[in-house]
This record gives C-alpha cells, sequence and structure tokens, in this order.
C-alpha cells in the first residue's frame, strides 16, 4: 500500500492572502510552568487517544511502503567548504528544495553574497540532483531597506532570518533588539519577503528553558502587533506555548518543527552521562513539551511544516568544553519523521507536514514528482565525513525504521 491510497490531503488555495487573521493571544510568564506543563501534557495525550488521526490510524501496522509528493526542507543547515560537499548530498536525496540557513562566518548579508554561496551549494551537487536551495540573507542591524528590496527582486532570495545576537552557532553578528530593525523589517512587509526566527531571548536572567516563552512575550507579540502583514516563520519550536500560539495566532505566522524535537526530550542529553550530540539550540524540552509538537505536527494544520535545523559540526567541536549547539538528521531525515506519524497513527498526514504545508505558505508551486519511503531498518553509521572531519550523525550506531525505496 502506498500513502497517495490512504492520505487523505487537502487542497490549500495556490494563492493565499498574507495577512491578520483571528485575535493575538499573549503568552504570559508564569512560575508554575511545571503544572501548566503537566496539564498540557494531560490535554494533548487525551486528544490524541480521543482522535488518533482518523484514516489509517489503526492500519498503520500493515503499511509498509509511502509514496509522497517530494518534500521540501524549510529549515536548513549546509555550512561551507569541504563541509558543505559532505552534507549536500544527504538532504538532495530526499528533498527537493530547502530553506539554507545564512549563518556562515562571515554571514550572508547581502544579495550578492547569497547568489555566489548558491552558486557553491550546487557545485556540491551530484550531477543527475534535481536539488534548489532557497536562499536567505542575515538580518543585522545595518541591513538596509534598499537590500531587503533587492533581495525581494532576486528570484532566489527566499526570506530574511533574525538570529538574536548570541543565541546560537554564528549568531554573534544578529540583531540585539529586534526593534532596531524596524526600517527592515518595514521594507519586508511592503515586499512580502518573509521574515524566519529563531525565537529565543538571549537575555542572562532568563532561564535557558523558558527563552522560547518569553520571545514569545517580549517580541513576536510586538512583531504581529507592528507588522501585521509581514510573513513569518517560528522555526524549530519546541514548547506546547509555542505550538498554541502559532495556531490560534494569525495566518501569516507559520512554524517548522524539527524531527529530533518530535523524537527526543531533554532527558536525552543526560542519559547515562552528558551527551553532547543531543544538544541543540533550542534546546530539547520536557516530555509535555514534546507530546505538545506531535500533537501540532500530525494535525492537518496548514501553518505547521517539516524543517529539519540539520546542523553539521565535527565530532571534536560537539566533544569540547564549550561544544557546539546542533544535531546532524539530515541524513535520515524523511525516515525519521516517517518513524514520528507512524508512532502517532497518522501516517495519511505526513505528506500535508512535509510536502505541502510548506510551499503552501510561501507562496511557491508544490512538487510534482514523488518519492518513496519503504518500512525497512537503515542502520545509522556511527562516524560520517563532514569535509575530511569525523562527525556523529543524529541515532549513531542504531538504526531508522523507514527508508528511501
Amino acid at each position: 500500500m502506498i500513502a497517495q491510497d490512504i492520505v487523505r490531503t487537502v487542497d490549500f488555495p495556490k494563492e493565499r492572502r498574507i495577512g491578520p487573521s483571528g485575535r493575538l493571544r499573549k503568552i504570559r510568564c508564569a512560575d508554575n510552568r511545571l503544572a501548566r506543563a503537566r496539564a498540557i501534557s494531560w490535554i494533548v495525550r487525551a486528544k490524541i487517544a480521543r482522535d488518533p488521526a482518523p484514516t489509517g490510524a489503526r492500519s498503520n501496522v500493515s503499511i509498509e511502503r509511502l509514496r509522497l509528493i517530494r518534500p521540501d526542507d524549510w529549515h536548513l543547515h549546509v555550512r561551507d567548504g569541504a563541509m558543505l560537499d559532505s552534507v549536500v548530498p544527504d538532504t538532495a536525496r530526499q528533498f527537493a528544495r530547502a530553506i539554507i540557513m545564512p549563518n556562515l562566518k562571515p554571514p550572508v548579508t547581502t544579495v550578492a553574497q547569497a547568489l555566489h554561496y548558491r552558486q557553491r551549494i550546487l557545485a556540491a551537487l551530484p550531477e543527475d540532483a534535481g536539488f534548489q536551495p532557497l536562499m536567505t540573507l542575515y538580518l543585522t542591524g545595518q541591513t538596509s531597506p534598499e537590500e531587503i528590496r533587492r533581495a525581494a527582486d532576486c528570484e532566489h532570495v527566499y526570506a530574511v532570518k533574525y538570529y538574536p545576537a548570541g543565541a546560537t552557532t554564528n549568531s554573534a553578528a544578529g540583531v540585539a533588539n529586534i526593534r532596531q530593525a524596524s526600517a527592515a523589517l518595514k521594507a519586508m512587509q511592503d515586499c512580502r519577503l518573509p521574515l524566519l526566527m529563531h525565537g529565543e531571548v538571549t537575555d542572562p536572567a532568563v532561564d535557558v528553558f523558558d527563552r522560547e516563552a518569553v520571545f514569545i512575550e517580549r517580541d513576536l507579540s510586538w512583531l504581529l502587533a507592528s507588522f501585521p502583514e509581514l510573513p513569518m516563520v517560528l522555526e524549530h519550536i519546541t514548547t506546547a506555548d509555542s505550538a498554541s500560539f502559532v495556531r490560534s495566532g494569525p495566518d501569516n505566522l507559520a512554524a517548522t518543527i524539527t524531527a529530533h524535537h518530535l523524537l527526543e526530550n531533554r532527558n536525552a542529553m543526560f542519559r547515562g552521562g552528558l551527551r553532547p550530540h543531543h544538544y541543540c539550540l533550542p534546546v530539547l524540552k520536557r516530555e509535555a513539551h514534546r507530546q505538545a509538537l506531535i500533537e501540532a505536527a500530525i494535525s492537518g494544520h496548514p501553518r505547521f511544516f517539516l524543517g529539519t535545523d540539520s546542523a553539521p559540526h565535527p565530532k571534536a567541536a560537539k566533544e569540547s568544553d564549550c561544544g557546539c549547539a546542533g544535531i546532524y538528521t539530515a541524513r535520515t531525515a524523511l525516515g525519521l519523521y516517517a518513524e514520528v506519524f507512524e508512532a502517532a497513527g497518522a501516517l495519511d498526514r505526513l505528506e500535508g507536514f512535509a510536502s505541502l504545508h510548506g510551499p503552501d505558505f510561501y507562496r511557491l508551486p508544490r512538487n510534482t514528482d514523488t518519492i518513496e519511503l519503504v518500512r525497512r531498518p537503515e542502520p545509522v553509521p556511527e562516524l560520517i565525513e563532514f569535509g575530511g572531519q569525523p562527525g556523529v550523525p543524529f541515532r549513531a550506531g542504531g538504526e531508522v525504521r523507514w527508508r528511501l525505496a
């Protein structure tokens, strides 16, 4: 049986009006987060038990093969140089397109730099690959409205990425206060050029596990009120707060969800000792939040879609006294997502999440070719090569239940 035999897809209009709808709900930071998270977990589990995903939920056991419209990855790191050459083929095997993150050293802040970076990515592709990198600019305090307009006019630049200064890998050049970038944001709204957000505050007074919720309260609510026509993507969400906020938010707000945040909770970082290869930013959260992310991913809601945030780092850079944040999932990304949807009884909704919702939000055509996944274990090597240096992929030494046919 193939997925198109069982998948119940929803045809969203190809042209969407990006604008506000519904009412913004402001998240308040409360001291009783643990009680709230447990309550959310209970609600999510009750919902999944009551409505486990109607079509095919009880037939997952018999499904051995899935055919999907070829997916896209709406959040990807491929680095540069020899490492880029090593990792790009993993993504190109599975995905038709990917939004490429601009946090290189130095960052990609201009259209000219983005076009040169795009050429380096294309040069690293296997000869028969039809993969297309969708380029982005790195928002800084110096990003001008003129550069934004150049980006909007360029057929290869699709968004601008906001990193709070110091929030993650190579984010030192980011914006310390998003309000200081108002001129660039206004130009982006005028051009309908999407803003992609690493949704965390970097205030040292805020607990690392609360940074996403505080970002919603302090910054995202302001952004939505100030720029109601600006398309925005809250990337790699990790909390029930974010899932609820996006679901109830306006039509111009969407979110990506990673495979590793769907598969692991924060215990993975400390299982049997300190596990640096499960360290990422935003960090893994409580099990209650993981359950809320699964519910969002399988819900069929058109503003949740796939973004791996796959981020390669050499083994030595992860296993150091100041280890880098990032998890490399690109090698087996689609198989990992299939595991999540299968476990939730929702394989019929994987195609929407992976292949349809993203292009609809970005106002891009859906892909027309297909891929097939088979339910056959794929071993994951202990080490893979990142530009001549050993790297540790997600689930190293284990296996993934689904693989490309």
